[in-house]
């Protein structure tokens, strides 16, 4: 692994913590961006490069690390949290891991333990960052069509013929013949099976519903 090619956030009030998981962590080749507290931490993530993971403890001076997962969530600050604490208990962890953390480690805990969560952390990253970049590609591919292309494309995806889809809109089928070629030229498609995989992909759903503006 080369350092700095991914970004792990440590945020712990203690100054040794933060120092000895810095130094553990770099050497293992990793970009550490260290803060002591949940405001510290919310500035200096603002645009966090992808890959990149959060390294969260419990107890905080402003903000509970649990409300901080929350809020993250609910501004769409997507980032796999692994959570360290001294003062867990079970039902803190069962709550953190619903939510979506990728590990609760109580301390001391043995550093492999911590680096392999990381590790599952910047994958997990890895691969939710890939798929938005797909919902990325589809949202710019149906930004090209037009209301009527749109149109076409529904109604091909269900698998209605050209002639059903003419009778359907009330166009001729030579002018759905013309819309439905120049929807498959704009989504980068040559045939229907492509076509149906764009709606029909579990990362793309998102994408396909959003309405034309």
């Amino acid at each position: 692994m080369l350092a700095n090619s991914v970004t792990v956030f440590v945020v712990d009030d203690d100054e040794a913590v933060r120092k000895s998981l810095t130094r553990m962590l770099f050497t293992f080749g990793y970009r550490v961006v260290a803060a002591e507290s949940a405001a510290e931490f919310l500035r200096l993530s603002v645009n966090a490069p992808h890959p990149c993971c959060l390294i969260l403890d419990v107890k905080l001076p402003d903000l509970d690390g649990l409300d901080l997962q929350t809020q993250l969530s609910r501004d769409g600050m997507l980032m796999p949290i692994v959570f360290i604490t001294g003062h867990g208990d079970l039902p803190m962890g069962v709550k953190a891991m619903k939510a979506g953390a990728v590990d609760f480690l109580s301390k001391p805990f043995r550093p492999l333990h911590l680096l392999e969560a990381v590790q599952v952390a910047l994958d997990r990253d890895r691969n939710e960052s890939g798929k938005r970049g797909e919902t990325a590609r589809i949202k710019g591919l149906m930004a090209q069509l037009t209301t009527r292309e749109r149109e076409v494309m529904d109604l091909v995806s269900v698998g209605l013929t050209n002639k059903e889809i003419a009778e359907r809109l009330g166009l001729v089928v030579q002018t759905v013949k013309v819309h439905r070629g120049r929807m498959m030229s704009k989504m980068g498609v040559t045939s229907l099976a492509g076509l149906v995989h764009l709606r029909t992909s579990q990362d793309t759903q998102i994408a396909l519903k959003t309405p034309l503006h």
